[in-house]
């Protein structure tokens, strides 16, 4: 391999490790922090440039969608309405930008190594736009969160909206890369059963399964491959079983999303 391609790997590598990553919340003190709605898009970096997705791959964006961004970074979502992501993703990540692009509004949650702490750095981004408007551009609300019954409430009012979750930050750092315990992700997940018709295997190692084929009691068939330990791929559930699965909510072809297997049901 090329010396130039090698290190244009090694740059979208390096590049993917440094934006910020929620971690999971689990009860931790969050009173004063920030939390905004967890909006299901597509990430997208901007390096002052150009927009890149989160793996540092080139966005094709309409010219007038990027009018008057600034020559510093930008961290946001694009994004239209809530469960809309399979039409978001193929406006997107199309090749050729296409009109469709007016749909779509770039909604900033952070100012990558500007300095000061979480207030400063998105003040800095909404003076500039405020001077120089761009009609795509949109602020991610931030709520100062009172307590963690305030941060349920505002979960279950995102929830029964169809959003995806919430996303809990102290606002009292400078900026950081990668993952933290100071960014969380929240979410409330449900549960369903669904029976297995078939399954999946791995075209490298025919012994490994790579995911079930599950049917839901509405008929919907869809791939379970997530929430697996290694030792369950090689020795997975048989076919005519019954297994139970969280989820997040449904596509807008009612498949689950962000399925995650979590046991078999016991024959009673």
């Amino acid at each position: 391999m090329k010396k130039s391609l090698l290190l244009f790997f090694f740059f979208i590598s390096c590049f993917a490790n440094n934006l910020q990553k929620p971690m999971t919340y689990d009860k931790q003190n969050i009173k004063g922090w920030y939390m905004s709605e967890k909006l299901d898009g597509i990430r997208a970096y901007w390096n002052g440039k150009q927009l890149l997705t989160k793996n540092g791959n080139k966005i094709n964006t309409k010219k007038e969608f990027t009018k008057n961004f600034p020559s510093f970074e930008l961290d946001g979502e694009l994004w239209t309405k809530r469960g809309d992501f399979e039409n978001i993703q193929s406006i997107v990540l199309d090749d050729i930008a296409s009109n469709k692009w007016s749909e779509i509004t770039y909604n900033i949650f952070e100012v990558p190594n500007a300095k000061g702490d979480f207030q400063t750095r998105l003040n800095k981004v909404k003076n500039w736009f405020k001077n120089k408007p761009n009609k795509y551009i949109k602020f991610v609300p931030q709520i100062k969160c009172k307590d963690k019954k305030h941060l349920q409430e505002f979960l279950e009012k995102l929830v029964s909206k169809n959003a995806e979750g919430v996303i809990i930050k102290n606002p009292h750092k400078h900026y950081f890369q990668g993952r933290s315990q100071d960014i969380l992700k929240v979410k409330k997940f449900f549960d369903m059963e669904g029976k297995i018709i078939d399954i999946n295997y791995d075209k490298k190692d025919k012994n490994r399964m790579k995911s079930l084929v599950i049917k839901l009691q509405n008929n919907i068939v869809f791939n379970l491959g997530g929430g697996f330990t290694n030792k369950q791929r090689y020795n997975p559930p048989k076919i005519g079983e019954i297994v139970t699965f969280k989820y997040y909510g449904f596509t807008k072809y009612n498949k689950p999303k962000f399925a995650s297997f979590l046991r078999i049901r016991k024959k009673e």
